[in-house]
């Protein structure tokens, strides 16, 4: 486990900082992603979450869902090309899995990357460490007691 000011990074997850994502890699090829404990405590309690259909095909760093909270509403963008395969279909009636569990009963979606390669870019281990604590300081995100 990765934690920077308090705030948990599991590790053996893939992340994309600047949209507060991660990724976890499936033996089949796919992809499962969520938010993170960070991306949860800056929208809020979530009130909604509106996934995009099944079968959608999508281009790096468009929305796979849409989340509304009490403080934001904005979508949940993916970090690479790829294919929506499933959605999380507990999570549209009980949103709030998103602020119990965001790594795990809180996923927002199961994609196939376009390109096999296309985890490469995201960060892992100590370069997200780094990254978040980088970001953590220069948005002066508070300390989790």
């Amino acid at each position: 486990m990765i934690t920077v000011r308090g705030w948990h990074l599991p590790s053996g997850l893939l992340y994309d900082v600047p949209n507060h994502c991660w990724y976890r890699a499936e033996p089949d090829g796919l992809v499962r992603m969520g938010m993170t404990e960070v991306a949860v405590a800056l929208a809020g309690e979530i009130l909604a979450y509106t996934p995009k259909r099944a079968g959608l095909e999508f281009e790096a760093g468009r929305s796979c869902a849409v989340i509304e909270s009490g403080k934001w509403v904005g979508p949940v963008r993916v970090a690479f090309a790829g294919t929506m395969v499933a959605v999380n279909e507990p999570m549209i009636a009980r949103p709030g899995l998103a602020n119990a569990d965001p790594y795990g009963e809180g996923w927002v979606a199961l994609v196939r990357p376009a390109d096999p390669a296309a985890l490469a870019g995201l960060s892992s281990g100590n370069a997200v460490e780094a990254a978040y604590a980088a970001w953590m300081a220069a948005e002066d995100f508070p300390e989790r007691a």
